[in-house]
């Protein structure tokens, strides 16, 4: 394994740049997006999350309309400040999280096994799958981008990893002899074994309603799951906070014995692991057996979640190690739905089933989330076959020149038509699900995260935020680009980056830290502006942009070559 330094100290010395620029169209749309999205969410938050900070909305549990869903509406507003927009945002996400701790402690399920006393235990989903428990932490990993050292979030963060690294004798979640998580429902109660009765899944209704019909035949849910996967998160975002490393060999251990047997199982992902720790041992030593199991469900042909936790946590593990091997699962399981594709009408189309008779559920390809992620950690050109057509991919391949200012468009188009939504939503809260507002949530980073830092959309399942660059404040000591300033990043090679860097403020210069990585995990050699060369052989640099200055950036870097923190660059 490939051993890895400590990020180094923030260098003394700074890039200044004074070459004035005129302000391009995609720098003020940017800026603009920044700022929208910010007084909308602010317009949002008070029509559907009362003063306590609980949603407006019926509190049932389950996985059509649960707890989770309140969260994932809010999925990148921490995000959003991270970016680099207002305090207010952050301050309104804070008042809303802690409210739904809460709403949802209080709530409780009478007629569901552990969530009888209470939807939440411990500020945590008491036991309940993967897709949801994810989802509703998205939110939650991103605040250790913005306040990394606050002492709340970090006992929380490290009470959230107990429940699963074996630690906490109240949560048996996790065996450590056969590196397994013992059910699919799992939390701060610890698993469920026995069986899951349609109320465990559904919450309060009435019997053959469709919350509680499309779960009966979910009752088997014991063993391991790959959407349990999803929970390297926890470890993950404990380790960024702290560096203790029971968190990291936690990773590294769970995430490795599933690489082990997805590979030992000729790449497939098993959706069941027995309780004895045998692929298939809850469902007659069939690999794709088992609740949201590729079998699962004949009606459809989804709901069998194989994909997301394995793309969450051989993620989590390459950025730790820069281990190749932790990719080879998600190559080799595309490798296999592609050597069965079909194409019908020119269109390629992958199974995304597999039963008794073989592969089945053939769909277009529902895995470029997962491509652009491979893409962006290996660089290997390979990798573009099936995404070089997508505008953004196109974009760092130097084609599709005007995509940013396009892209920027659309996301202020994007946030203008969910405020009109939003408006004119006439649901009261005596019948408003839970997920009902997510269409509407007005706070729109996708293009924002591509085109400032060079990443893929993390989305709103729990995953942390993979990013070639990112950028903090200075003289505010917060993260985010400084007010005025925007930022573009156009290629991406193995050892390189490039992004344009401007200043908008006519009358005031500005400046900015710019960090390589996410979490400092690359090393910048030299920056290269013009013909002038900079040496560097740090995780962060400073530039000061003169008034209306702006220029673009060439980076040389070698990536992966640091320990990954959420420490900010002057903190460490």
């Amino acid at each position: 394994m490939l051993m890895l330094a400590i990020a180094a100290a923030l260098p003394a010395e700074i890039i200044s740049i004074e070459t004035p620029m005129v302000p391009p169209e995609w720098a003020y749309a940017q800026r603009a997006l920044l700022t929208e999205s910010l007084a909308a969410a602010e317009e949002f938050a008070a029509k559907y999350i009362d003063p306590r900070g609980h949603f407006r909305g019926v509190e049932r549990w389950g996985g059509n309309d649960g707890p989770d869903d309140v969260m994932e509406t809010f999925h990148n507003w921490p995000l959003l400040y991270a970016l680099g927009a207002g305090e207010r945002i952050l301050a309104t996400y804070d008042r809303i999280w802690e409210g739904h701790l809460d709403q949802y402690q209080r709530a409780k399920a009478p007629s569901t096994e552990m969530a009888k006393n209470g939807m939440y235990w411990r500020e945590f989903p008491t036991a309940f799958d993967w897709e949801h428990n994810g989802e509703g932490l998205a939110a939650f990993y991103h605040y250790g981008l913005c306040k990394p050292r606050n002492l709340t979030y970090r006992q929380r963060a490290l009470r959230y990893a107990g429940f699963y690294n074996g630690d906490d004798p109240l949560a048996a979640n996790y065996d450590r002899k056969l590196k397994i998580i013992r059910s699919l429902h799992n939390g701060s109660r610890g698993s469920k074994i026995t069986a899951a009765s349609v109320y465990d899944w559904g919450g309060e209704v009435e019997p053959g309603a469709d919350r509680h019909t499309r779960y009966q035949t979910a009752a088997n849910i014991r063993g391991d799951h790959p959407l349990n996967l999803c929970a390297t998160t926890l470890g993950m975002n404990a380790y960024l906070l702290t560096g203790d490393n029971r968190h990291r060999d936690w990773v590294l251990e769970y995430a490795g014995a599933w690489r082990d047997r997805i590979l030992e199982n000729k790449g497939n992902v098993p959706t069941n692991i027995g309780l004895d720790g045998r692929i298939g041992g809850e469902w007659s030593g069939k690999w794709y057996g088992g609740t949201f199991g590729w079998n699962f469900d004949s009606t459809t042909s989804s709901r069998n979640y194989y994909m997301r936790g394995v793309r969450i946590a051989m993620g989590n593990a390459f950025l730790l190690t820069r281990d190749p091997s932790y990719l080879n699962p998600l190559l080799r399981q595309l490798d296999n739905l592609y050597a069965a594709k079909r194409v019908e009408n020119g269109r390629i189309l992958l199974p995304n089933k597999h039963g008794d008779k073989g592969w089945w559920g053939y769909t277009p390809n529902q895995h470029t989330d997962v491509q652009r992620d491979l893409y962006l950690w290996t660089l290997d050109p390979a990798r573009l076959d099936h995404i070089a057509a997508e505008p953004w991919i196109a974009y760092l391949q130097g084609k599709n020149s005007g995509y940013p200012t396009e892209a920027l468009r659309s996301g202020l188009s994007e946030v203008r038509r969910r405020v009109a939504n939003f408006r004119n939503d006439r649901s009261t809260p005596d019948s408003r699900p839970a997920d009902h507002a997510q269409r509407f949530n007005p706070v729109v980073t996708t293009p924002l995260v591509n085109l400032m830092l060079g990443a893929n959309d993390p989305g709103t399942s729990g995953n942390l935020l993979h990013a070639r660059l990112r950028y903090f404040d200075p003289d505010r000591r917060r993260p985010g680009l400084p007010e005025n300033v925007a930022a573009l990043v156009d290629s991406l090679g193995d050892q390189t980056a490039s992004v344009t860097l401007v200043n908008l403020s006519q009358t005031a210069e500005r400046s900015v830290v710019v960090q390589t990585g996410a979490y400092a995990e690359h090393t910048a050699i030299e920056v290269s502006v013009g013909d002038r060369v900079h040496s560097m052989n740090n995780s962060a640099f400073t530039v000061r942009l003169a008034h209306g200055a702006g220029a673009r950036l060439r980076i040389n870097m070698r990536r992966y070559s640091n320990q990954p923190t959420l420490a900010f660059p002057w903190d460490r």
